[in-house]
């Protein structure tokens, strides 16, 4: 199953977008959209929600959380995510200009520890804005949080770029941090040093597959990395094996971040379903003897 981690839709009520959203999503089987930063978070959120409700057998949202503006509780947290049909967070923090152990955001994750909802950290890569704090990019900086909360999935995105080497140690350090493989095609050497990294690491194992749209869409980024190799033809560089890098293409992310597939067109059904399902397996579990 191919799964892009990483897509954007910036003006989701914009048919054309919309539309030129549908189209690059067709190479793939699933794809998670991040809420953008732009906005209040509760109608950023809403937007989302709508959309991806449409084509829920295609389509995962992550719901923003503004740690400095928005309220902070596991009933808030539910509201901005599970009730709207959304499947997870992700936070801009860089751009922000927030550090991402404070303690606004060390109560948030615990909170979203408490729902099982995955954490998705955008890193700008080399596009981060002028005014984002790039010290608050860096990867090691949540080696608080997985250490805090071993048990937070969370994903790094854009390979934490330009702290590429940070993400690395973080994802072999961590059972459960991943680092999302957003790649520029046209930037064949960046695309080169950060593959044969992640393979000289023994981290394979631990990148998702991302587009990043709308930078890119998913076939040209799966085009450019199943034709790696090849552009090593007449080099003696290091290859790396084609099965690793179609095993990251195929990864079933959704599995791996906790995230149940939702069939039905309502979030609330699901979240009722859920709850009934959890009801029903501790019931069924034998009681403790005094």
């Amino acid at each position: 199953m191919i799964v892009d981690c990483h897509t954007h839709i910036e003006n989701i009520t914009g048919e054309n977008v919309a539309n030129e959203h549908l189209t690059a999503v067709e190479t793939v089987d699933a794809c998670i959209v991040l809420a953008t930063s732009d906005g209040p978070s509760n109608e950023v959120n809403k937007k989302l929600s709508e959309y991806v409700t449409k084509y829920n057998e295609k389509m995962v949202g992550f719901s923003v959380i503004r740690p400095d503006e928005d309220k902070i509780s596991t009933s808030s947290l539910e509201s901005a995510t599970l009730k709207l049909g959304l499947k997870g967070l992700v936070l801009y923090c860089s751009d922000w200009g927030i550090h991402p152990t404070n303690s606004r955001n060390m109560r948030l994750y615990e909170s979203a520890l408490e729902l099982a909802l995955p954490v998705f950290f955008h890193n700008a890569g080399v596009d981060i804005k002028q005014n984002a704090v790039l010290d608050y990019a860096q990867p090691y900086l949540l080696d608080e949080v997985a250490r805090e909360f071993p048990s937070l999935k969370f994903v790094i995105g854009n390979m934490g770029a330009p702290f590429i080497e940070q993400t690395l140690i973080m994802v072999a350090k961590h059972q459960n941090v991943y680092a999302d493989l957003t790649i520029k095609p046209k930037n064949i050497w960046q695309t080169y040093n950060t593959v044969i990294a992640a393979y000289e690491y023994n981290v394979m194992d631990k990148l998702l597959f991302g587009s990043g749209f709308p930078t890119y869409n998913a076939g040209q980024c799966i085009e450019t990395l199943l034709g790696f190799n090849m552009q090593l033809a007449d080099t003696n560089l290091p290859a790396v094996p084609r099965v690793s890098i179609k095993s990251i293409i195929e990864r079933d992310t959704l599995p791996i971040l906790g995230i149940k597939e939702t069939k039905s067109n309502s979030p609330e059904k699901d979240i009722q379903k859920d709850k009934q399902e959890d009801t029903e397996q501790k019931s069924k579990k034998p009681k403790k003897k005094d």
